[in-house]
């Protein structure tokens, strides 16, 4: 059977002296001003002003989020006792090395302290930023296949395809599998479910969308996992569970945490509101 060869394509797109721009940092940039241009609209469509006064200097706290959180995810997550060897290396990206998990987390501690601090709808900003992520997810996979990075399990599919940079042997395109999942489809459930009036129901309050994310994003994660290449330095956990699995689990848990805490707080106001 003859698979699909993935062409050989040099990371660096080009280079000036020292600096050099690489496809991996260009879907990162095409990631971020997609979701910079949607959140716009969205702060436009729904008027909300103390969110629109505050949008770059938010943005910029949440650019160094995912920068720290992804960088710093991936140290502590999956190879902790290298860069315990080499802590020279640990904010080298440019070799590789991100965590969505870790820069999920980073955005979500660093949005809510901003939000307080400014006295911002935190509920409100977080889902209207988390509607536009999976854009940011499905370029940031089509980098990872351009530097043949993350790719799957051997296979006999026949949509298979051989990475030359690896091996000879035919492997799920997982990043592929991930950039329809994690990218096209997540960001078309987030995106229709944003505006829909039962946000207004006081069973889907401000954080559903964030919570609906994570749960959307953790799920379409274990399964993807399925077919992904374990990293290397760490393996499988247990049996055929990965790292990745146990922190997208992590996250089902968390989504469903926010959601039910949201919908408490909203019944109890409420029930206030009708004394």
């Amino acid at each position: 059977m003859k698979y699909m060869i993935l062409p050989q394509i040099d990371p660096i797109i080009f280079s000036i002296g020292p600096l050099a721009v690489r496809w991996y940092g260009l879907m990162y940039v095409i990631g971020f001003i997609a979701c910079y241009l949607l959140v716009r609209y969205q702060i436009r469509q729904h008027n909300y002003t103390k969110l629109g006064d505050n949008f770059d200097n938010l943005n910029t706290v949440l650019i160094i989020c995912v920068v720290l959180g992804g960088r710093l995810g991936y140290v502590l997550f999956y190879n902790l006792s290298y860069y315990l060897q080499h802590p020279s290396q640990i904010l080298s990206t440019w070799h590789g090395g991100m965590s969505f998990h870790g820069a999920c987390l980073m955005l979500i501690i660093g949005g809510f302290l901003f939000c307080y601090i400014k006295k911002i709808e935190f509920w409100k900003a977080a889902d209207i930023y988390v509607a536009t992520i999976p854009i940011g997810l499905g370029f940031g996979r089509i980098g990872n296949l351009i530097n043949s990075e993350l790719y799957g399990r051997v296979t006999d599919v026949s949509w298979a395809f051989i990475f030359p940079q690896v091996d000879t042997l035919p492997r799920h395109p997982s990043q592929i599998y991930e950039a329809l999942l994690e990218g096209a489809l997540l960001f078309i459930i987030l995106w229709a479910c944003r505006n829909l009036p039962w946000q207004k129901h006081r069973w889907f309050p401000h954080g559903s969308i964030l919570a609906l994310f994570l749960i959307c994003y953790g799920t379409f994660r274990i399964i993807v996992e399925n077919f992904r290449q374990p990293d290397a330095q760490i393996g499988f956990i247990y049996a055929s569970i990965t790292m990745g699995q146990i922190l997208s689990f992590t996250m089902i848990l968390l989504g469903a945490l926010i959601w039910a805490l949201r919908v408490k707080t909203v019944k109890a106001r409420s029930s206030l509101d009708n004394l």
